[in-house]
């Protein structure tokens, strides 16, 4: 499949994809993902069959829980809030 036959996802539509990933590949892509953190205010994510891009904004969410009962668990959460290119109206 070509880049564009890729669906894209946009503003007003829900989307939700879930893996289940061995740690390396985890890793990398958490990796890729920092780096356009760090580098921009716009990031892709994407498979041969949708690209999602976003534009985010400040402040950035992260949110670190651990439940050390019974079989221990680490969840790592980034929620990233929307960038919007709207701008002030004029005060006349």
């Amino acid at each position: 499949m070509s880049d564009t036959e890729r669906t894209t996802i946009r503003a007003g539509r829900e989307f939700e994809q879930e893996y289940r990933l061995d740690a390396s590949e985890a890793g990398a892509f958490l990796i890729d993902l920092g780096e356009q953190l760090r580098d921009g205010d716009e990031l892709t994510l994407g498979t041969d069959e949708w690209e999602l891009p976003f534009a985010f904004g400040d402040p950035v969410e992260l949110e670190i829980d651990f439940e050390g009962v019974g079989d221990p668990e680490l969840e790592v959460e980034l929620t990233l809030p929307g960038r919007t290119d709207e701008k002030a109206p004029d005060v006349e």
